[in-house]
């Protein structure tokens, strides 16, 4: 029996690697996954010439739709989804989002989302059909994660003083102890509970206040463009919130009309093109109206294609009269930002709060503004 270590190492190195199993030869099942891996990997010309991978018979025989069975049913979900997402991200295979075949096999995954709206302008209209579902199931886990983390942020403070909702979730342990300590039992080494205490949640004031997100939309900005779209919706409707959501590149187009509905949003969303950040603070600074009820989120990586003195008087010119102004790099769940780090620090001494969040981090910025 083949020792399972050594396998993986062949898996991993491709027929180069044969030597890990001194001279065997793969089972069925490994054989069908090193033609699978070879499939994708053997047209990697750095592996190749790393003598990685160095490429065989796999790539001619298997046609996509094949590849994507095969992964399917032989690797667990996790491989499946790091395999096709280096197949349309490393290799730009673009037939797994494009090809009417595959799109009906394949498992809707954030990697796939991101390449559908990379290359739908490619898509005919049956094509986008298809592709549709990919969108609108991600975007549907997408929300239904942040929703609950929004609704955290906005449900209320917890208060100390006694409630009359006498509920496990709201038992103010440390009050409780405090005041029933007097009967402590040695013997025992236990506290008897004559009275306990309980939080009582109260739902913060919320005057009415702006969120307006100026999403970069330009091709690295793929992430933060969804979760942009997403976080919008989640906050669409809550008390005192009125939002807007607007992506810009080297023009500006306000989507705030789509908010409700995050899927028509990316699905109306080009990205790609130039960048001009201080057009778009200029158009947002343009829909304040009233400036210390107001947070002006702009997402991008600060790659300024436009007048980075004209982006840095207007993020001044905010500041200055009582805006909040945030400065992300990323919004996404990994918040790993990739930006210019001089014109961010420009704006921060502007008076913007620089930085990376993760959509439920930046739902608690507004909620924590939003409920003082």
């Amino acid at each position: 029996m083949t020792d399972p270590t050594l396998e993986r190492w062949r898996l991993l190195l491709g027929e180069p690697g044969g030597a890990c199993l001194g001279g065997q030869s793969l089972d069925a099942g490994a054989a069908a996954r090193d033609a699978a891996l070879d499939w994708l990997y053997g047209r990697d010309e750095d592996l190749r010439r790393r003598g990685v991978r160095q490429g065989g018979t796999g790539a001619s025989v298997l046609t996509t739709v094949d590849w994507l069975d095969d992964i399917t049913r032989l690797f667990p979900k996790e491989t499946v989804e790091r395999l096709q997402r280096d197949a349309v991200e490393r290799y730009e295979i673009h037939d797994v989002v494009t090809d009417p075949d595959v799109l009906a096999r394949i498992e809707p995954n954030p990697a796939l989302l991101k390449a559908v709206l990379r290359t739908k302008h490619l898509m005919n209209p049956q094509v986008l059909r298809l592709a549709r579902r990919i969108v609108e199931q991600v975007v549907r886990q997408l929300t239904e994660k942040l929703a609950t983390e929004v609704r955290s942020a906005f449900s209320g403070s917890k208060v100390r003083r006694r409630g009359r909702l006498r509920l496990a979730r709201n038992f103010d342990v440390v009050r409780t102890l405090r005041a029933n300590l007097g009967r402590y039992q040695p013997e025992t080494g236990k506290v008897v509970i004559e009275t306990p205490y309980f939080f009582s949640r109260t739902r913060r004031h919320l005057e009415q206040w702006q969120v307006i997100l100026l999403v970069d939309q330009s091709g690295s900005m793929t992430g933060s463009v969804i979760h942009s779209a997403v976080t919008a919706a989640c906050l669409w409707g809550l008390p005192g919130v009125r939002t807007h959501l607007v992506a810009f590149d080297t023009e500006v187009v306000d989507l705030t009309a789509d908010v409700d509905d995050p899927v028509e949003l990316l699905m109306k969303v080009q990205l790609g093109g130039g960048t001009d950040i201080a057009r778009a603070a200029a158009y947002g600074a343009g829909l304040v109206d009233q400036p210390r009820r107001a947070i002006v989120v702009l997402i991008s990586d600060f790659y300024e294609g436009g007048d980075p003195r004209r982006l840095v008087r207007v993020v001044r010119d905010l500041v200055t009269q009582g805006s909040k102004v945030l400065g992300l790099a990323a919004l996404d769940e990994q918040a790993n930002p990739d930006y210019d780090r001089d014109l961010a620090q420009r704006l921060a001494d502007a008076g913007a709060h620089m930085g990376a969040m993760t959509p439920g981090e930046l739902a608690s910025f507004v909620a924590e503004h939003v409920g003082r």
